[in-house]
């Protein structure tokens, strides 16, 4: 019987020394997320797609307004991390409305989780990677929550007459993990504006996410297509220890029990786009979660399904006061266009 992974983990720190934190954080969310469907109140957390039909329903209507406006190619519509489908599901739906039924390919590795998305979605094409994606049309790309699990590199400034940078890594202690600090870095490593920064600073970066968003782009960019990313995240650069985990809807120490909880870190949205565009593709925003909704029309949506039916009125009056207020301005969005294709809705003047 194979070891649990708290167990490996020790195992191979024990016999190779600490590990960087991107290597800690990729062996834990992988464990995690194969193992488990951790959506809902039974589970560890609730994403926007779950709380109410109009989130995906608004997604679904922004890509099919902008499949639209590009002359309506034939297209795929692919969606990274798709929980349990069920955004795909909403946004198909009103795709379909829209004249918009493109192929659905879902990026996923979770056995626990395409089970659930083969339910809600029955004729979707799977992927373990990017890599196998259609490559003979446009693609139109749909990520919420998927970066902020994706994972992060930490640099720590340590104190002390060397003042220098530290790669952050991962101890054992026999199943106590810990994080401690590496070897100096040089600075060139380190982005000149951070280089004097105080001791203790934390500076994250996602070397897997640019790697995803630059492969991504370049495909954009030459074939046509978009992407649209929703996640809690910020404009960088910034300095900050952004690494957390939940667990049954409540905070948890990240370096406790590797692969029981969904670790996460904020994400960069400004480096993002860079990548993007380095790659010759147009990056919009990021915009907050809260005017991207309100500028697809979140409110005429409620109204309409709250007269439709009246006895949900106030769960979806409820339902948009969480997806507008509470998530509204942590989340954000960053959506990238091939160079030909038009402004998407609620980006005007984003343009990056």
């Amino acid at each position: 019987m194979e070891a649990a992974l708290p167990e490996r983990l020790a195992r191979a720190i024990a016999l190779a020394g600490p590990i960087p934190v991107a290597q800690y954080m990729a062996a834990a969310n992988a464990h995690y997320y194969a193992t488990r469907d951790p959506l809902g109140a039974g589970g560890d957390f609730t994403t926007a797609p779950e709380i109410s039909q109009m989130f995906g329903e608004l997604v679904g209507l922004w890509c099919a307004d902008l499949w639209d406006r590009a002359g309506r190619p034939d297209v795929a519509w692919v969606e990274l991390g798709p929980g349990r489908g069920t955004l795909a599901a909403d946004a198909a739906r009103a795709m379909a409305k829209a004249g918009l039924e493109p192929p659905v390919h879902f990026v996923e590795t979770s056995p626990a989780l395409r089970t659930a998305q083969a339910e809600r979605v029955p004729g979707a094409t799977w992927h373990d990677t990017f890599d196998t994606l259609p490559t003979d049309r446009p693609l139109i790309v749909v990520a919420n929550e998927f970066f902020d699990a994706l994972p992060i590199r930490q640099l720590v400034k340590r104190p002390g007459t060397e003042n220098a940078w530290h790669e952050r890594l991962v101890a054992a202690q026999d199943l106590l993990f810990l994080p401690i600090a590496g070897k100096p870095l040089p600075d060139a490593v380190i982005p000149e504006p951070f280089r004097d920064a105080p001791a203790g600073a934390i500076l994250e970066t996602s070397p897997a996410a640019v790697a995803i968003v630059r492969g991504l782009a370049q495909r954009i960019a030459r074939l046509g297509g978009a992407l649209i990313a929703i996640d809690y995240g910020y404009e960088g650069p910034a300095l900050g220890d952004s690494l957390q985990a939940v667990r049954g809807h409540a905070f948890a120490n990240p370096f406790e029990a590797p692969g029981e909880h969904d670790l996460t870190a904020h994400v960069d949205f400004t480096t993002l786009a860079a990548a993007a565009q380095a790659e010759g593709a147009v990056a919009w925003g990021p915009v907050s979660q809260r005017d991207l909704l309100g500028g697809l029309g979140i409110d005429s949506r409620t109204s309409a399904l709250a007269k439709a039916a009246p006895a949900r009125a106030d769960s979806l009056a409820a339902d948009r006061r969480r997806l507008m207020d509470d998530m509204g301005t942590l989340f954000k969005a960053l959506a990238i266009t091939a160079p030909s294709w038009p402004t998407p809705a609620a980006f005007a003047g984003m343009g990056a």
